[in-house]
């Protein structure tokens, strides 16, 4: 490889490493507890809670429905969702005059339609992911996110471009210990980088992917969903919508052998203004996290359709889990937890080799 263009890679490493180490930094150390969110939230937040009729008979998803409904006089359901391992519905509503973002949440207690024990995430990790996700900025946080990752990858790119002319000196994996202190670590910085760099590429690669989670969204509602309104002229009235059991039943029937996850009202965020869309996913540890919505008319109750979700939102339903190690049980997730205590070192590390650099006298 030429002088100048190994200067130019290096020029490229330097400064797209830099730009976004304190970032990376900050991503790698909140990551690092998130990994292991459920498995925290189960020791800090586990309450022994027993449904008030635990061998009564459940009540259907109208009553659910009204009982919420009961306590937010006025507003409309959004949305509504299934705890896994107790038999509580959990219903979102907003007022319908309610600024974006703002909405009512009730945990029903399927037993007897009273109100359920609210199981929350801990306010520590609720922190650190708001920090992870968007740095409490909202949208504009997480596509500044998505930028700091693609500096990643280009830092890895030429890392990787730059190590193999270094490569040919030495035998792989060398650390030259007897060296000054900037040498040995530099060993170490590339030794890691190596080491590490499919891992890193993938976690960075999807984390650049969930930034675009918002737009991603917003381009399915108003391109797949939108076509399926052709038909209609105006959304159902909310006072004579058919029967919601009833539609998720038939939703059922579409898509057999797969797990009920949550229903979408018409007008909320994952639906249309004319559909219950019931949302469905697998049962393996990779198809549990890609959703299929079955659209139900909320006039008739009759299937509209079974909208399979295209290639780019698979791919952020893929991405999530893959970020966090969440789709191959604890022993992954220590696995994920390791490589991120390396790539902390490796960016400390890079941070050391500059500064060290610019204090070495000339």
């Amino acid at each position: 490889m030429k002088a100048r263009t190994i200067r130019a890679w290096s020029w490229v490493h330097k400064w797209s490493s830099l730009i976004s180490t304190v970032f990376l930094l900050m991503l790698c150390v909140t990551g690092l507890p998130l990994v292991f969110t459920h498995e925290l939230d189960e020791v800090l937040l586990h309450e022994p809670w027993q449904p008030r009729n635990p061998d009564g008979p459940l009540l259907n998803l109208d009553q659910v429905l009204s009982a919420a409904l009961a306590l937010h006089p006025g507003e409309v359901p959004a949305f509504m969702s299934f705890d896994e391992d107790r038999p509580v519905v959990n219903v979102t509503s907003r007022a319908p005059d309610a600024p974006a973002g703002q909405y009512s949440f009730e945990p029903i207690d399927q037993t007897s339609g009273q109100v359920a024990p609210l199981v929350a995430g801990h306010p520590v990790m609720e922190f650190l992911l708001q920090l992870h996700t968007d740095m409490f900025l909202g949208l504009p946080g997480m596509l500044f996110l998505g930028v700091m990752g693609l500096m990643l990858v280009a830092a890895l790119v030429s890392g990787v471009v730059l190590y193999a002319p270094f490569m040919r000196r030495l035998p792989f994996g060398t650390v030259r210990a007897s060296k000054a202190a900037r040498t040995r670590w530099l060993d170490y910085h590339n030794l890691l980088g190596v080491v590490t760099l499919a891992w890193v590429l993938v976690v960075g690669a999807t984390g650049v992917v969930n930034t675009l989670a918002t737009p991603i969204i917003a381009f399915w509602k108003d391109t797949a969903l939108k076509e399926l309104t052709v038909a209609y002229d105006a959304p159902a009235p909310a006072g004579r919508r058919a029967s919601l059991d009833a539609a998720v039943e038939r939703a059922r029937a579409a898509l057999p052998g797969m797990t009920l996850q949550f229903v979408a009202f018409p007008g909320s965020t994952y639906s249309t203004d004319h559909h219950y869309a019931v949302f469905f996913h697998g049962d393996t540890p990779l198809t549990k996290h890609m959703t299929t919505p079955a659209l139900i008319d909320a006039r008739t109750g009759e299937l509209a359709a079974v909208a399979s979700m295209p290639w780019y939102v698979r791919t952020l339903s893929l991405s999530q889990p893959l970020h966090f190690g969440d789709y191959g049980g604890l022993g992954l997730k220590i696995v994920w937890a390791l490589l991120d205590i390396a790539t902390i070192v490796i960016l400390i590390s890079g941070l050391y080799l500059w500064l060290a650099k610019r204090r070495k006298p000339s």
